[in-house]
């Protein structure tokens, strides 16, 4: 899949948010692509050259530490695209950027995203919005993996990750559940047990099931709500996910 896609059948958030005449503006630069399970969409230091806006399936920021060891930073679905660092006039990334559950976006060339926001004040000032909601996710994420429990982390992560995949079923490997809760493979089954015990998830190797969500959103800290009010605020975008989601 490789196609300019239809104004009416746009998915991804930022867009919709943008009025009809200006969308259709930036439809003939968009190209319908599938995003690839472990797909590498941006690499660290290396000049970002596309920006993907996604539209299902969603992908995760991770940054290396000492020795290669490596911890999911961000998380970003159908409310954001990959490449905010052009939003600001950088041309490169700090973070990784690939593919956790695979999925499509719609992707654009940086050097007509360039041009679109010089051209169009409304769509520069909604990706600024966009990044400053970001912002909030990224601090917060630092916040809770310093000084919230492990059950608490995991509790967070699920939510989001079933915000954007519209699913309650989720397969997830063990080796990707540890970066992403920056703990060893030991502290996934650990934590997963614990969620299990209490009768808000499933988990059998790899494969997990949300069977009470309300439950999961009492276990989990208050950085999940606080980050999804912060995109309500600045964007009314995961209102948006949350009407999807009930």
């Amino acid at each position: 899949m490789n196609s300019h896609p239809e104004s009416a059948s746009v998915r991804n958030r930022l867009l919709s948010h943008l009025p009809p005449a200006a969308l259709a503006r930036l439809m003939p630069m968009l190209r319908a692509v599938p995003l690839n399970m472990r797909e590498s969409l941006i690499v660290p230091g290396r000049e970002i050259e596309t920006v993907w806006f996604v539209e299902s399936g969603f992908v995760s920021l991770v940054t290396t530490l000492a020795k290669g060891v490596q911890a999911e930073v961000g998380l970003i679905g159908r409310e954001g695209l990959i490449g905010s660092p052009l939003i600001n006039g950088v041309d490169n990334a700090f973070a990784e950027a690939f593919v956790q559950a695979k999925g499509t976006a719609l992707r654009m060339e940086a050097s007509a995203f360039r041009l679109a926001m010089a051209e169009d004040a409304g769509l520069r000032a909604l990706l600024l919005r966009y990044n400053e909601a970001m912002a909030a996710q990224l601090t917060q994420t630092a916040a809770c993996n310093g000084g919230h429990g492990l059950e608490q982390r995991f509790s967070r992560w699920l939510l989001m990750a079933r915000d954007r995949l519209d699913s309650d079923d989720m397969r997830l490997t063990q080796e990707f559940l540890a970066l992403m809760l920056c703990v060893y493979r030991p502290g996934v089954t650990v934590a997963a047990n614990a969620l299990q015990r209490a009768g808000v998830i499933r988990y059998a190797r790899g494969h997990i099931t949300i069977l009470d969500r309300a439950g999961l959103e009492a276990i989990a800290c208050d950085c999940y709500g606080a980050v999804r009010r912060r995109f309500t605020d600045l964007l009314g975008v995961e209102a948006e996910l949350q009407r999807v989601r009930d």
